[in-house]
């Protein structure tokens, strides 16, 4: 399983147009057969900064994903949003990207 959370810092004045962007991006990458999931999350306190989560099946799942036209069409959108390059932390992972919290339970 593929673990990817990237985190970016958008333009304010393209605040409105970001989210437009990224709201149909998610739809878009959630259509593909190799997503697991993929969501993204303002900052609490910065509502200029986002979260993206995205988990794929495999590599090669991760690699068609990278390959779509919504993909290759986001990349390429994306600079005009933001203020700075995005970090991004990229995990390979061997089985499951989730597992439960040991210390919290529901009531």
């Amino acid at each position: 399983m593929i673990l990817i959370v990237l985190k970016a810092q958008i333009r304010p004045e393209k605040r409105q147009e970001w989210l437009a962007g990224v709201k149909q991006y998610t739809a878009d990458v959630r259509s593909e057969p190799g997503n697991v999931s993929f969501d993204y999350y303002e900052n609490g306190t910065d509502p200029n900064e986002f979260v993206i989560v995205e988990t794929f099946r495999d590599g090669d799942a991760g690699s068609a994903h990278v390959a779509t036209e919504h993909a290759k069409n986001f990349f390429a959108w994306m600079p005009a949003m933001i203020t700075a390059k995005p970090k991004i932390n990229y995990q390979d992972i061997d089985g499951e990207a989730w597992s439960e919290m040991a210390e919290v339970s529901p009531e």
